[in-house]
């Protein structure tokens, strides 16, 4: 990871975000008005059900399954309340190494799975970490980093803890990006982010599709000295990231992996698992 920096004021944010925004305004505009049904089958979720990738697997699909690499990867899951009771040591036993769990969504929906996610990963031997779904149509994104932190997503030096994630992406509810503009969305981000790291004293990753960050930030570029990036891209390689990330941190690789479906890579050994627990 490269050492952090000041994360940019919303001012700042707004400036960068405003270069994109009018190039991008009929796409956004578009995109707004279409509702979406993210597990793919037209009907709305039920508020709290959302996780990682339903969007990126309807809106994005499958591309192909990830090619030998020569360098090191560590497994991982991501798990929410769709996976209910996990089997935490049959992962463990299958090379699962890390793992996110998602604590809360919004400011009113918490994980009811979440202790036995959360302490069964740890109790396994997992280094583990806690994520947030992003709602920027509802409380603003330091009100829900506060939710998040006061419901499980908080950090501790223990070496076994991994930072916060923000997960944002495919809105499951309607319009794709949340009826905001690019820079509305930015500085949504930004808020959650700052208050994140002001709580904590870490810097949240964020999980995104490369697609959905072009259309609904504009593919701004002002977090990626700063906030590590997991991407999810159901593909043979990770493809095109996000502006402002040379690297990723994380990939989800696929939906369907074995025992539990969402099945990610770290983007390094064991090792770098750690040292990003470490801080």
């Amino acid at each position: 990871m490269r050492k952090p920096i000041a994360v940019a004021s919303r001012h700042s944010r707004r400036l960068l975000a405003s270069g994109v925004l009018l190039a991008s305004q009929s796409l956004l505009l578009t995109l707004s008005a279409v509702p979406a049904s993210a597990d793919g089958t037209g009907v709305t979720p039920v508020r709290g059900t959302a996780h990682m990738g339903m969007g990126v697997l309807a809106h994005e699909g499958v591309q192909g399954v990830p090619a030998g690499t020569r360098a090191a990867q560590t497994e991982g899951v991501d798990v929410s309340s769709h996976q209910g009771n996990v089997a935490w040591p049959t992962l463990w036993n299958s090379g699962v190494k890390w793992a996110y769990v998602k604590a809360t969504e919004g400011t009113s929906y918490r994980n009811p799975y979440y202790s036995q996610q959360y302490g069964g990963s740890y109790d396994t031997g997992m280094i583990r970490g806690a994520y947030h779904f992003g709602i920027p149509d509802g409380a603003g994104g330091a009100a829900q980093a506060d939710y998040f932190v006061d419901h499980g997503g908080g950090w501790s030096r223990d070496g076994r803890t991994l930072p916060g994630v923000l997960d944002i992406e495919y809105n499951p509810y309607g319009a794709t990006c949340y009826g905001r503009t690019a820079s509305q969305m930015v500085d949504w981000i930004g808020d959650f982010l700052d208050r994140y790291k002001q709580r904590t004293g870490r810097h949240a990753a964020i999980y995104t599709s490369t697609n959905w960050w072009k259309q609904c930030t504009g593919n701004y570029s002002g977090f990626g000295d700063t906030n590590p990036l997991w991407v999810a891209r159901y593909a043979s390689s990770v493809g095109e990231l996000p502006a402002g990330w040379d690297f990723h941190t994380m990939w989800q690789y696929t939906s369907s992996g074995p025992t539990v479906g969402d099945h990610n890579k770290f983007n390094g050994a064991l090792d770098r698992v750690k040292a990003l627990a470490n801080g």
